[in-house]
């Protein structure tokens, strides 16, 4: 920034406050269910999750005429109201200069393979709605003088399609499609967890009946844990992804998802072994992705023993102070940890670096009041030594100041601001940071209209398996945009939610509670305090950046086991509050096993290093190098090219973990629209393939 922001435009961006919920519904009835008096709330559709893309959902469908609730855990609580970056990114066509080319959009976003070349296409194609539509409703979005929106590259991103509000972005969003939902009388029922799906019929006559919650509105002497029943024909999944499944994560506390929800329901997931980790702040302080500008500053990275002294680990990888100056740059917009660029020394040996000297039980800082250290041997930092992209990206943005602080001040002070309100000032002290896993690219299989395989459960957002084995930076954010619209346009056109459910769901439903109840035990050894770091402390050391087939293999076999002992003697609790996390961490130790069932499957069945984890293999043909040579402990597989066409389905057939492959689905880019042709299937809802199954 070449001049100054004055601080309350900085406190705007930064400070995002949001609505008040509006008063809630009152049940509509009552009823006994094995021995409760549960409150009976009745709706066309259930939103699970207060983010922007169920947001997106409810408001699109209640300007269509539909009956819709958002039903919340915590409002304003999730990841996209709680999540960021630097300059947290929003992914969408380019809206400036030449415009852009949806077909070439969605080649770039699918381009890490194992995703639907069709789903590519609808995300490419509606970003421009997308992006319109939440201008209108009052995002601040940056332009030019001339209204074109400003850009800038971001990871996996070569064209430049990226824009942000800044550091809040994603908050933003959910700020002002919650004031339109509030507008337009979509009724909220917070602090209410959605614990099952209850579904009636069999076979493909199966369908979504209602469900169950748990709420804290509802306790009562006679319904202690505050079991809840929603009646309605569709349900859409936008709850986010499973954010408490890794202990080194950069999600928001509390954030569970619903894949063991949905996988309980007989709902198909698809893609579970693609996620992203980086570099980032842990919930333990304040989670934060420390990607852009943070690192572009290029700040001294180094670690700290447990006697207080300091290591230069990064120069025992890079070869000259340049090179290794260059990578942290890289960062930037090099920010998820990718296989590959382990190799020549890319950017993502900093990450590899940066989990060994973690598990050596060493803690890794970046100081903003040092520039990096030399390589031993090696000429001192210089701006004048960079790699040439590096310095051409530097000298545009006018950062030729002598220190990182400095640099980052003049590039991104919001980057600053926002640590600042978190009682940490990285223009003072380092800041102290890790690899974290960030995203699931995986989640609930969906066709283009965000249809799952049960009739009437739709999933939209992180909770959807709509992305590949990698994405564009804020590509997951005009996904939940787009399909949270998809949906509700499907939704509408179906007819499913225009009214009130009436039927009588009794039966079902006093089935489902006598399950919930048995899950809940107090006289169980298994409780959430043992089961959560079971789960967590598997998932970050054998499921991580860095697997091989034996330790999968090993912790598939630790995960089964647990669920079974968990099936057996079910979880224990004290508080009604611990009762929703006891089934909440049932269902993310149900996720874990499918996780790990999906990342066992792919790598006996010889699958390679892609995305976000390197398989390691002695066998393997990519060898990383380091400065003092090759890093034969990490030699990985490389990824084989026919399993870029193809994804993982995971499904639950009783208590077993079943797994398939299916082919992606293809989108001819030959194929034109005539409109006299194909207007009439737009006005009679042909396009909407009502009958089809996904």
């Amino acid at each position: 920034m070449v001049k100054a922001v004055p601080q309350e435009i900085l406190d705007a961006l930064t400070d995002v406050d949001m609505p008040k919920l509006p008063p809630e519904a009152v049940a509509s009835e009552a009823i006994r269910l094995a021995g409760i008096e549960v409150p009976v709330y009745r709706a066309g559709c259930v939103v699970v999750g207060s983010g922007a893309a169920g947001l997106r959902a409810a408001v699109e469908m209640k300007r269509r005429g539909d009956d819709v609730v958002i039903v919340s855990q915590s409002a304003w609580g999730g990841t996209s109201a709680c999540s960021g970056s630097d300059k947290q990114t929003l992914h969408t066509a380019n809206t400036a200069d030449q415009g852009d080319n949806y077909k070439a959009m969605a080649r770039a976003i699918r381009s890490g393979g194992a995703m639907n070349e069709d789903t590519a296409y609808v995300e490419a194609v509606g970003s421009s709605r997308m992006m319109a539509s939440l201008q209108f409703l009052g995002l601040p979005l940056p332009q030019d003088p001339l209204g074109g929106t400003l850009r800038y590259q971001t990871d996996h991103d070569e064209v430049g399609r990226a824009t942000s509000c800044g550091p809040r972005t994603s908050r933003l969003m959910v700020k002002v499609l919650a004031e339109e939902a509030i507008r337009l009388g979509v009724p909220f029922y917070n602090q209410t967890t959605a614990v099952k799906i209850l579904t009636e019929g069999e076979g493909a006559d199966r369908h979504v009946a209602g469900m169950l919650a748990m709420r804290a509105g509802d306790r009562t002497e006679e319904n202690p844990l505050g079991i809840a029943l929603f009646v309605a024909d569709v349900i859409v999944l936008a709850a986010g992804g499973p954010g408490e499944l890794y202990r080194d994560s950069v999600y928001p506390n509390g954030c569970f998802g619903s894949l063991g929800l949905a996988l309980e329901a007989g709902v198909e997931l698809v893609n579970l072994t693609e996620s992203q980790f980086g570099i980032g702040t842990r919930r333990e302080g304040f989670p934060w992705n420390l990607s852009g500008t943070y690192v572009q500053a290029i700040p001294h990275i180094y670690s700290v023993d447990a006697d207080g002294a300091e290591h230069h680990f990064l120069a025992q990888y890079y070869r000259t102070t340049q090179e290794m100056a260059s990578n942290v740059f890289r960062k930037g917009y090099q920010w998820p940890f990718h296989a590959t660029r382990m190799l020549d020394f890319g950017s993502s040996l900093v990450d590899l670096a940066i989990t060994c000297e973690t598990a050596a039980g060493r803690r890794v800082f970046m100081d903003f009041n040092r520039n990096p250290l030399p390589v031993p041997g090696d000429l001192p930092f210089s701006l004048q030594r960079l790699d040439e992209d590096v310095r051409l990206y530097l000298g545009k943005a006018g950062a030729d100041h002598d220190m990182p602080i400095d640099r980052l001040k003049h590039m991104n002070p919001l980057a600053i601001e926002l640590y600042r309100r978190y009682k940490i000032d990285i223009a003072v002290e380092p800041l102290e940071f890790a690899v974290n896993n960030q995203h699931m690219n995986g989640g609930v299989m969906v066709d283009t209209w965000g249809r799952s395989n049960l009739t009437g459960c739709y999933a939209v957002g992180e909770a959807a398996g709509t992305h590949g084995v990698t994405r564009p930076g804020g590509a997951a954010l005009n996904a939940g945009q787009v399909f949270g619209t998809r949906a509700a346009e499907h939704i509408s056109a179906s007819g499913r939610a225009k009214r009130a459910a009436t039927g009588d769901m009794s039966g079902v439903a006093e089935a489902g509670i006598t399950e919930l109840l048995a899950v809940l035990r107090t006289g169980s050894p298994f409780t959430v305090k043992s089961i959560r770091p079971d789960v967590q402390a598997r998932m970050s050391e054998k499921a991580g950046i860095i697997c091989d087939q034996q330790s999968v293999a090993r912790a598939l076999i630790e995960a089964r086991k647990l669920n079974a002992d968990i099936r057996a003697h079910g979880v224990a609790y004290g508080r009604a509050a611990e009762a929703v996390r006891g089934v909440q961490w049932r269902h993310m130790a149900l996720a874990s096993e499918a996780v790990l069932s999906a990342l066992d499957f792919f790598i006996r069945n010889g699958g390679g290093s892609r995305g976000a984890r390197a398989i390691c293999d002695a066998e393997g043909e990519s060898l990383p190098q380091a400065s003092a040579g090759p890093l034969e402990e990490y030699r990985f597989r490389r990824e084989r090219e026919a399993d870029r066409n193809e994804q993982i389905v995971v499904r639950l057939d009783g208590d077993e973990v079943r797994l398939s492959t299916r082919a992606n689905r293809t989108f001819d880019e030959s194929a034109r629209s005539f409109f006299e042709r194909d207007w009439p299937a737009w006005l009679t809802g042909r396009i909407y393939d009502l009958d089809a199954d996904i």
